[in-house]
């Protein structure tokens, strides 16, 4: 029978059609320069360390701590909203209570990670803190403000803390820590 030839025939006529047409245009210089300064940094083994004002950011909601000596948690998520980048280490975070300030102590368990952050990727990190006791200067400050600084980056983020007193460990230290970057979801 004839037609089974000519229906195979048109067939492959349109795969390849359809191959030859699918927007490649089969030049490289068609890159943005974005593409080939990434690509080039990428193969001179360089990465581009991220920097904030590349990133979505969800400052909480917090697991505030109910009660004096309680653990309370706020994490701290970003979206990557730019080009790739590299998260290279732990933010540097720092709280305030009017003009005093107070410098966060990285987990004790936690291990600097090096992470290429790919366009819309988040990844997620945590203040752990222990609720002090309200109202005695002695046991516990009453933050107001957290900053954090990503690895890398010198602008520092600002945000309100969102919780009751945190409590002191010494008097030049809070008993809250920093974790590690983790991946975001799933």
């Amino acid at each position: 029978m004839r037609t089974t030839p000519v229906a195979v025939t048109a067939a492959l006529v349109a795969a390849l059609t359809l191959t030859a047409c699918s927007g490649e245009s089969g030049d490289d210089t068609a890159k943005s320069s974005t593409d080939s300064s990434s690509s080039a940094d990428s193969a001179n083994g360089k990465s581009t360390a991220c920097k904030a004002d590349q990133f979505g950011i969800d400052f909480g909601p917090s697991s505030a701590a109910p009660a004096a000596g309680d653990t309370g948690t706020i994490p701290v998520t970003l979206t990557n909203q730019g080009a790739s980048c590299t998260l290279d280490g732990i933010p540097d975070a720092d709280v305030y209570a009017g003009d005093t300030s107070w410098a966060v102590s990285p987990d004790k368990a936690a291990t600097a990670t090096k992470l290429t952050m790919a366009k819309d990727q988040a990844v997620t990190f945590t203040i752990t803190y222990v609720r002090g006791v309200a109202g005695d200067a002695k046991k516990a400050a009453a933050v107001d403000t957290v900053k954090f600084t990503l690895p890398g980056d010198s602008a520092p983020q600002s945000y309100k803390w969102p919780d009751a007193e945190v409590a002191v460990k010494s008097g030049d230290q809070l008993d809250m820590t920093v974790g590690p970057f983790l991946p975001a979801g799933d």
